[in-house]
C-alpha cells in the first residue's frame, strides 16, 4: 500500500544532507513509500550572538521540529544525536539510530594559512577543556553558526583554527578541510557524535526504520547518553563519552570536568554491551567519587 511520510529537518545544508541520506536508504528497501521533506529554521540557528548555555541549551535545535511532530505536520524528524537533550518529551521518543560516521573531533585551519594565527573557534565546554589540556597557551573563543558559516568566519581571518566534528565535514564532502584528527587520548567526543537520530511519535508504527537502525550505534548511544545524563550534562557542561564495541564487549570512555574548579577526570569501564546504560551510570558515579577524594 502506498503511503507518504513527511520528514522534518533543520534548514542547514548539513541537516538536509543527513535527512536525505536517511530517506534514501529507507526508500531503497521500501520503494512503495513516498517521501516529503520539510525544512525549518531552529531557534538555535537564529540566535547566533550568544552561547547555547545562555539561551536554553541543545533543545533549541529541535524545539520547532518537535512542535511540528506534535501538531502532526511531520511524521519524523532527523537530528544529529549529539544535538539532542538527554531528557526528551515521552510523547516524542527516538525511534531509530543510524550507523555511526567518523566520531572524532578535528582541527581545521584557514584555507590560505599553514599555521595557527589567532584564537581557536570553539563554543563547546567539552572541547574547550580538552583543548586547553593539549595546548595550554592557546586562546579559545566562542564561535556559533552551522559548519559552513563557521568555515567562512575561519577563512575570513576571524579565527586561527576551528574545532569541528569530522562527521559533519565528511557528510558535506569537505573532508579535505581536516588539518588534524584528534585521537581518543587527546579529545573524547560528544555523546552520540556521528550518529543520526530519528524522532517520532510514541505508539506509531515505525517498523520501516529497520532499514537504517543500527544495533551497535544503539548500544553505544545508550552507554554514552546514560553517562552524560548521570552527570546532568548539557551543552554547557564539559563532559564527554565514547563507547567502543568489540563483539559483545563494550568499553566506555568518559570525561568529567568542572572548568572553574580545575577538575578534570577521565576514565573507562568495560562490560557486556547488553548492560550499556548501566555501564554509563557506573562510570559516571565512579568519576564523581574520584573528584570528591
Amino acid at each position: 500500500m502506498k503511503r507518504t511520510v513527511r520528514v522534518g529537518s533543520r534548514e542547514s545544508r548539513l541537516a538536509v544532507i543527513q535527512t536525505q541520506w536517511v530517506m534514501e536508504r529507507i526508500q531503497a528497501v521500501y520503494p512503495e513509500i513516498t517521501w516529503e521533506l520539510f525544512t525549518m529554521k531552529s531557534t538555535g540557528d537564529i540566535i547566533l550572538n550568544q552561547t547555547l548555555d545562555t539561551i536554553g541549551g541543545k533543545g533549541l535545535f529541535i524545539k520547532e521540529l518537535e512542535r511540528a511532530l506534535l501538531e502532526g505536520r511531520i511524521d519524523l524528524a532527523v537530528h544529529s544525536l549529539k544535538d539532542m537533550p538527554f531528557k526528551l518529551d515521552p510523547r516524542l521518543p527516538i525511534v531509530g539510530l543510524t550507523a555511526r560516521e567518523d566520531p572524532w573531533d578535528v582541527l581545521v585551519y584557514p584555507l590560505k594559512m599553514q599555521a595557527v594565527a589567532g584564537p581557536a573557534g570553539c563554543s563547546s565546554a567539552r572541547r574547550r577543556v580538552q583543548l586547553k589540556k593539549l595546548f595550554p597557551d592557546m586562546k579559545v573563543e566562542p564561535v556559533r553558526g552551522n559548519v559552513l558559516t563557521r568555515l567562512t568566519k575561519l577563512d575570513q581571518g576571524q579565527y586561527g583554527s576551528l574545532v569541528l566534528a569530522a562527521a559533519g565535514l565528511r557528510r558535506l564532502g569537505l573532508q579535505q578541510r581536516i588539518s588534524r584528527l584528534f585521537t581518543l587520548d587527546e579529545m573524547i567526543p560528544a555523546a552520540g557524535q556521528g550518529i543520526l537520530a530519528v524522532q517520532g511519535r510514541a505508539g506509531e508504527d515505525y517498523s520501516y526504520l529497520d532499514a537504517v537502525r543500527d544495533p551497535e550505534a544503539t548500544d553505544q548511544a545508550a552507554a554514552e547518553r546514560a553517562f552524560i545524563a548521570a552527570l546532568d550534562g548539557g551543552c554547557s557542561a564539559p563532559v564527554a563519552a565514547y563507547a567502543e564495541i568489540q563483539g559483545q564487549e563494550l568499553c566506555l570512555h568518559g570525561l568529567y570536568a568542572e572548568e572553574e574548579a580545575g577538575i578534570f577526570y577521565r576514565g573507562h569501564i568495560v562490560g557486556s554491551r547488553t548492560q550499556a546504560a548501566r555501564l554509563g551510570e557506573e562510570l559516571a558515579q565512579r568519576l564523581k567519587q574520584e573528584a570528591k577524594l
